[in-house]
C-alpha cells in the first residue's frame, strides 16, 4: 500500500467507526507502519482539511468529526423511516441482525431532529419477542457463511429431535417467516435447510467448505429460490 491508498484508508477506518477514536499505535498495527509513520500521515491529513481531530486521555486518539462522517448518501425522511422500521422490525433470527441494531443507531444519530424523532416514535411502536436461538450461535452460522467455513451445530427439528450436523455452508434462505441455514449436510450426505431458531449451539471447524450454489443443494429448495426470484422481477 502506498502512502496515497494509506491515507484514503486511514481516512475510512476513522469514518467507519466514529465518533469513537483509534490511538496511533492501533493504526500503526493495523497498517502496518511505524507509530511516527501514522503520526505523519495524521498531520497531513489534519492540514490539508480533512475534518479529524486528536483527543487527548487515556480513551483518546484519533477521530472523525461526527458531523462528516457518514459518507455522502442522502435519503429522505421516507427512506430513513424504512430503514429504520426493517432494522427495528428484525427478529434474532435474522442473519445479521445485531449489525443492524448498531447500524440503526447510526443511522438515528444522523438524521436531522424532527425525522430522528419520527423514527423513535415509531420504532417504539415496534414489538419483537427474543427467540430460543442462542445469539452466540446465530454469530457462528452469520460468520460461517459469509466466510464459507464449515460449521458444525446442534439443531432439534420440528419433532423435538437432537441431532449434531456438520454442513457446508451454502447461503441463507428466508421462508414463511423464517430463516433457515441451507448447505450440505455431510451426516446425511444431501442438501438441507436448517431453521436458525432451531439452531441451539455453532462452532467452526476452521475446514473452508467447497463452494455450492443453493440450486446444486436441494431440488425443493431450488423451486423455492427461482419462485422468490420471480416474484421479485415482478415486483420490479
Amino acid at each position: 500500500m502506498n502512502r496515497t491508498e494509506r491515507l484514503y484508508a486511514l481516512v475510512e477506518e476513522l469514518r467507519a467507526v466514529a465518533p469513537r477514536p483509534r490511538t496511533v499505535g492501533w493504526l500503526a498495527a493495523r497498517f502496518e507502519v511505524s507509530r511516527r509513520t501514522v503520526q505523519r500521515d495524521l498531520q497531513a491529513l489534519l492540514e490539508s482539511g480533512v475534518p479529524i481531530r486528536a483527543e487527548a486521555g487515556r480513551r483518546g486518539g484519533w477521530f472523525v468529526d461526527r458531523r462528516t462522517s457518514l459518507p455522502p448518501v442522502n435519503l429522505t425522511a421516507a427512506e430513513a423511516l424504512a430503514v429504520a422500521t426493517a432494522l427495528a422490525g428484525a427478529e434474532d433470527t435474522t442473519p445479521f441482525s445485531a449489525a443492524g441494531r448498531s447500524a440503526m443507531r447510526k443511522l438515528a444519530a444522523a438524521l436531522g431532529e424532527s425525522t430522528a424523532e419520527e423514527v423513535r416514535a415509531l420504532t417504539g411502536l415496534i414489538h419483537v419477542l427474543p427467540s430460543r436461538t442462542a445469539p452466540s450461535a446465530l454469530a457462528v452460522v452469520e460468520q460461517a457463511v459469509a466466510e464459507g467455513t464449515v460449521v458444525r451445530i446442534w439443531y432439534v427439528d420440528a419433532d423435538g429431535r437432537e441431532s449434531e450436523r456438520e454442513v457446508e455452508p451454502g447461503g441463507l434462505l428466508a421462508a414463511n417467516g423464517a430463516w433457515y441455514l441451507i448447505g450440505w449436510c455431510r451426516s446425511r450426505r444431501a442438501g438441507r435447510g436448517f431453521r436458525l431458531d432451531r439452531i441451539r449451539a455453532a462452532e467452526l471447524s476452521g475446514e473452508p467448505s467447497p463452494a455450492r450454489a443453493i440450486a446444486e443443494l436441494d431440488r425443493d429448495l431450488a423451486v423455492r429460490v427461482r419462485q422468490a426470484e420471480t416474484l421479485r422481477s415482478l415486483r420490479d
